[in-house]
């Protein structure tokens, strides 16, 4: 449903995208994530038709992004979004459908089934009146108006109470499940990774990183394993109420558990437990937003060692860079 090819977006002398490649299915959740400035709300806006690339192309729903047709098949949600705060969520609603040109009867249906599942009661209410959480349910609420099959939502959270969040995540997972294709940013990693079938990774105008949770963690993360012995071996720290009779140490491999064990029983204690710390993705995200981080280092070790087990033949004639 989404087709994007070798984006990249210049202002003046500065480039907010640079080369982003990627493809988004039906029915499938797409999170962007980045820090501030790394091009996530650049390559959305591009996506909805607002902005035109400077190069490469992007293109939603069978339509090229800055076809004025593509825009009946699109849902967008920006991070701010104002409301005309003197309407009521009806009349708003219905102001919109009229411009999409939706059947007045199949309009009304369509505006007070979203609402009553957004749980939005207020509906002749100004919508000036209403709380910051309601506004964006009416928001979210206008992105479906014309009953799109792609929907680009920017932070579609952004500021809301714990309670409003956790019910507009959740209502966005739904739709996907509906087969709309959903493309959203948001700065809350959790989110993120409980309803995002697949991620991409954005720092300083390029895509860094794609795939499942489960491919970037295995990709780029770091497994932490920790140890607990009944004796104090090298780097454990006593554990906090134990009164010395439980230490803790912190490995990055079975091989470190399996000296630490041995350490222990050398020492005449004994390995009591171990936890297995799997890498999350706020991890992931930090390690690769900071550049070359210590993650990326364990990728090339691995790569190396690779490498370095083939026959020396094989290995002149393969060039750098080939399995990547």
């Amino acid at each position: 449903m989404i087709e994007v090819r070798d984006l990249r977006k210049e202002y003046g002398d500065f480039v907010a995208v640079e080369g982003s490649s990627f493809t988004v299915e039906g029915g499938e959740v797409f999170g962007i994530i980045g820090p501030n400035g790394a091009g996530k709300t650049t390559t959305l806006k591009t996506l909805a038709g607002l902005l035109e690339p400077t190069s490469g192309s992007a293109e939603v729903a069978g339509y090229d992004a800055s076809d004025p047709r593509m825009r009946q098949q699109l849902g967008f949600l920006p991070e701010e979004s104002p409301l005309y705060e003197e309407m009521t969520p009806i009349s708003y609603l219905t102001f919109f459908a009229d411009l999409y040109d939706v059947d007045r009867e199949v309009a009304e249906t369509r505006i007070h089934d979203t609402l009553d599942r957004l749980d939005l009661e207020y509906r002749e209410r100004p919508l000036g009146d209403m709380s910051k959480g309601m506004k964006r349910k009416v928001a979210i609420a206008r992105s479906l108006v014309n009953d799109p099959d792609v929907l680009v939502y920017d932070e579609p959270a952004s500021g809301l109470d714990p309670l409003t969040t956790n019910y507009i995540i959740e209502f966005t997972r739904d739709l996907a499940d509906e087969g709309k294709t959903v493309v959203f940013s948001a700065h809350n990693l959790y989110h993120v990774e409980s309803i995002c079938d697949r991620i991409a990774i954005m720092n300083e105008g390029k895509i860094v990183a794609r795939g499942s949770v489960e491919e970037l963690r295995a990709q780029y993360g770091r497994t932490t394993y920790h140890v607990y012995t009944s004796v104090p071996v090298e780097d454990s720290t006593p554990v906090e109420g134990s009164a010395g009779e439980r230490h803790e140490r912190t490995v990055e491999s079975m091989d470190a558990v399996d000296a630490t064990r041995e350490a222990a029983e050398a020492a005449g204690g004994r390995m009591v437990d171990i936890r297995t710390e799997d890498p999350s993705l706020e991890r992931v995200f930090l390690d690769l937003a900071e550049g070359e981080s210590e993650a990326e280092r364990a990728v090339a070790r691995r790569a190396a060692d690779g490498a370095a087990s083939e026959d020396t033949e094989t290995a002149r004639a393969t060039p750098p860079g080939a399995d990547e």
